[in-house]
């Protein structure tokens, strides 16, 4: 019996490579999906493609959408400065400005497509509620609402074929999420989380996701592989 397919959502970071990862273990015939929407951090891409390469997915498609016609995000408008060297991070109530408008909507919007193209009734995503910068789209209660509408709203759900939404790091801190790679072998060298990458693409180490990044990788125990810069002034 083959195994059954799934969609996974496929940033190139720490969390989206773990999630893939878990994905395989569990048995699932992986179909990546990675969005080039106008972030300054594109980097994130190649290392897409390398984690997707590693881990041996039956496809991998990179969408093209342009976000920054939207703006009012400090990933997709280079006139907003990235926050950096907040302390404290958990303690924030404010959603930072890094905060990409329905992202994770649009992302899972093109996956539940995807997935119903090529008849896969799962879709992998790899956001968490506890070490995460608040954002609307990463909570257990937007990830359930998401999946009650897309069984609503596609052919394949209201013939029979629902669609689950899995969401497996979603109660993980990001050093739970890194010892969960770790023991599934997988390689986090060849990620990227950095928001505000240098012109050669090495990490920032001050942006909220090089913060948190750090954080775990100490938490856990691992070493990091990151080679962490510092912007000039």
């Amino acid at each position: 019996m083959s195994a059954k397919k799934a969609i996974v959502l496929l940033s190139g970071g720490v969390d989206s490579a773990t999630t893939l990862a878990i994905a395989k273990a569990e048995g699932f015939d992986c179909y990546a999906i990675s969005f080039a929407y106008g972030q300054r951090h594109a980097v994130e891409l190649s290392c897409a493609q390398r984690v997707a390469m590693a881990m041996k997915v039956s496809e991998h498609y990179v969408i093209n959408i342009d976000l920054t016609l939207f703006g009012h995000s400090a990933l997709t408008d280079y006139e907003l400065a990235v926050p950096k060297n907040r302390p404290d991070l958990e303690k924030h109530t404010q959603i930072p400005i890094t905060y990409v408008p329905a992202r994770n909507t649009i992302f899972l919007s093109y996956a539940l497509a995807y997935a119903e193209q090529i008849a896969a009734a799962h879709i992998f995503i790899g956001v968490n509620a506890l070490d995460y910068s608040g954002y609307p789209d990463c909570r257990p209660e937007y990830i359930a609402a998401f999946e009650a509408m897309a069984n609503l709203a596609t052919k394949a759900a209201v013939q029979g074929s629902a669609v689950t939404i899995h969401a497996p790091l979603i109660n993980l801190t990001k050093a739970q999420i890194i010892c969960t790679g770790v023991k599934l072998g997988l390689d986090y060298s060849v990620t990227h989380s950095c928001y505000d990458p240098l012109p050669n693409g090495t990490a920032c180490g001050a942006c909220d996701s090089c913060q948190l990044r750090k954080k775990g990788f100490a938490e856990a125990g691992v070493p990091d592989p990151t080679l962490y810069g510092a912007r000039r002034t």
